[in-house]
């Protein structure tokens, strides 16, 4: 089985080379044990093209997940994780890829880049600007909402941005502009534009940055009044009610309330008094 993984990964396809499905199951199984290095590397990035495939299993639970547990190990070395950040960054553009798996699953990876970026730096300042803009602008245009399906699986397009976009607001590398920007992607977001009800817990994901840019005190108590005043500006109210209106109170609600009780469980006492209060005037504004 070591043999097909090392043997022809080179070319694009998924599975790679002379590998199966089957074999990378198996590999899965002893949880992606690879021991010559040069062929983990090789596989690492052999499997990039099946975070676009159509097959949930060969996308998710073996794309993702080989490339999540190496990088998390630290099994890969910085030339592969950088390889990964120049494969996968046109992927975040809105037009790679109609079926809506590349981007989302590039988000995800990219996640995974960003995190190994904090635990051991190994992006320059500029590099990592880009994907701070990459990530904020692939947050700012996506219109694709699909979540789950039973047949295609997951593509949940906000989720995954907003774990790239926690993965780099908890980097201590980036300045208050950077914050800004993810701060301003993450508005941009929490409630759709086209009337979308949020149903598989995008809330929960999209505040999970903006509580950790709070841990950070960057902002001060006015700053964040005005950017939750801001946001709770973007719910029009409609009378006799709408669909719209609807969505919009609904996915508001599902962003404040897990912020507001992690803050009130995790949060320190700056934060608390800090953010607390906008937060609670933002909820009781709710319908």
């Amino acid at each position: 089985m070591l043999c097909l993984l090392a043997c022809g990964v080179a070319g694009a396809s998924c599975p790679p080379g002379t590998t199966t499905k089957v074999a990378l199951q198996i590999l899965k199984q002893v949880e992606w044990k690879v021991a010559d290095d040069n062929a983990r590397q090789a596989l690492a990035l052999a499997l990039l093209d099946c975070l676009a495939s159509p097959d949930p299993v060969l996308r998710d639970e073996i794309a993702f997940d080989a490339i999540s547990h190496w990088t998390r190990g630290r099994a890969l070395t910085p030339a592969t994780l950088q390889s990964i950040r120049t494969t996968l960054l046109p992927r975040l553009l809105p037009d790679a890829d109609s079926n809506g798996f590349a981007q989302p699953f590039a988000a995800l990876a990219l996640a995974e880049v960003a995190r190994a970026d904090r635990v051991q730096p190994f992006l320059s300042d500029g590099e990592r600007a880009e994907l701070v803009r990459a990530a904020t602008n692939y947050m700012t245009t996506l219109g694709d909402y699909r979540g789950f399906d039973a047949s295609e699986g997951w593509r949940h397009g906000i989720a995954h941005g907003a774990d790239l976009l926690l993965q780099l607001s908890l980097n201590l590398a980036l300045d208050r502009g950077q914050l800004d920007a993810i701060l301003a992607a993450i508005a941009s977001q929490v409630i759709p534009a086209t009337g979308h009800f949020y149903i598989y817990g995008e809330g929960d994901r999209l505040m999970a940055p903006v509580f950790y840019i709070g841990r950070r005190g960057a902002l001060g108590g006015a700053d964040w009044s005005a950017w939750f005043t801001a946001l709770s500006a973007k719910r029009k109210k409609a009378a006799p009610a709408t669909q719209a209106a609807l969505a919009a109170n609904h996915d508001l609600a599902a962003f404040l309330l897990p912020l507001y009780a992690s803050l009130r469980e995790s949060g320190t006492a700056e934060m608390q008094a800090q953010m607390l209060p906008a937060v609670a005037a933002a909820i009781k504004a709710l319908d």
